[in-house]
């Protein structure tokens, strides 16, 4: 049995950001080598869960970090677009949340308020604009995200039909993969979280 064209969402590889937990919305930082590596990786992973099938549609986040993932993971961009861009963190930009928590406690970005920055509906809009466009899509072929945690964790709850709050239930790590498609017309989670697959053993960190 042939398998139904997907949508996979393959987050950014590591960043120093990311790896010490502070929010990076427009900050453009670079990939660390361990992100590179495990960038590469993760294109052997997305290869192998593809199979070869036709390939309608690669967009990417402008910013260098999900370029760069897609560079090193052997794909070519389509379109690159602020829709799916990581959510704006306003004047947390940057911080840890243990850091804003000293001043706003129990804050989360799917529960509170982030200044001068994105609302969890005004994500969900985003979200759901690149929801309509990637189902529109999808009889032509695979459709490949690189781009963003947050954003994509919003995302995976808009495909659902669920509030875009909802992304807090679905963990992403950098470089990881998710595969979202349906059953019979209902929306389904094929895959979460998969990890890049290292050219021979294991990580080592």
């Amino acid at each position: 049995m042939i398998a139904k064209p997907a949508l996979y969402l393959l987050r950014h590889g590591e960043t120093e950001w990311s790896r010490s937990g502070q929010h990076t919305g427009r900050t453009d930082i670079p990939l660390t080598p361990n992100g590179e590596r495990r960038a590469a990786d993760a294109g052997r992973m997305l290869a192998g869960l593809r199979e070869n099938r036709p390939l309608a549609l690669v967009v990417s986040s402008p910013r260098a970090r999900a370029l760069r993932t897609a560079e090193l993971a052997g794909l070519t961009v389509s379109d690159v677009t602020e829709d799916v861009a990581e959510w704006d963190y306003g004047d947390y930009e940057g911080l840890s949340t243990p850091t804003i928590r000293e001043t706003v406690p129990g804050w989360t970005v799917w529960s509170h308020v982030s200044p001068g920055g994105e609302t969890a509906a005004e994500v969900g809009a985003r979200a759901a604009k690149v929801v309509a466009r990637v189902r529109a899509t999808l009889p032509d072929g695979d459709v490949v995200l690189v781009g963003h945690g947050h954003f994509s964790r919003v995302l995976v709850a808009t495909w659902l039909g669920l509030p875009p709050s909802s992304g807090v239930h679905f963990g992403l790590d950098a470089a990881a993969i998710s595969v979202l498609g349906d059953e019979r017309g209902v929306p389904q989670i094929r895959r979460l979280n998969v990890p890049p697959l290292p050219e021979r053993g294991f990580y080592d960190d």
